[in-house]
């Protein structure tokens, strides 16, 4: 039986991660902010526990979703640039895009906030991919 090894530079994943958030709390503040709670339907009174709840939150997830890139790198046999890039797509290709079209779909959000949050999505994944890539 073959055993899958990824070496992981832990200090790269945290690193992704951390630009995750930075990304993302730039494009859904002062960048698109007001119109991506015009989109999403009110307003946003956060607590200061949700906010820290939030912060933990999207922190885990992207640093989730950075250790995936990392074990894609390994079971493809990739590396570089351009294979960060090919992953991070991938990614969300397989994974984000159609999982986030349901509320669309179904719940009959409008299709602009899609488009924003993917945005978001592509452009973190393929920032993670490329900075997974380069530093390993």
């Amino acid at each position: 039986m073959d055993t899958l090894l990824v070496p992981v530079n832990y200090l790269a994943i945290v690193a992704a991660a951390v630009l995750n958030f930075v990304l993302g709390w730039v494009w859904f503040g002062p960048v698109l902010g007001k119109t991506w709670v015009r989109l999403g339907g009110g307003g946003l009174r956060p607590s200061v526990v949700s906010i820290g709840v939030g912060f933990v939150t999207a922190l885990l997830v992207a640093y989730f979703l950075a250790h995936s890139i990392v074990f894609a790198f390994g079971f493809l046999h990739e590396s570089g640039p351009l294979a960060g890039l090919e992953v991070g797509f991938a990614v969300w290709l397989g994974f984000v895009a159609p999982v986030t079209l349901g509320p669309v779909i179904y719940e009959r959000k409008p299709l602009g906030l899609w488009l924003m949050n993917n945005a978001y999505w592509l452009t973190s994944l393929l920032l993670m991919g490329l900075l997974l890539a380069v530093w390993r």
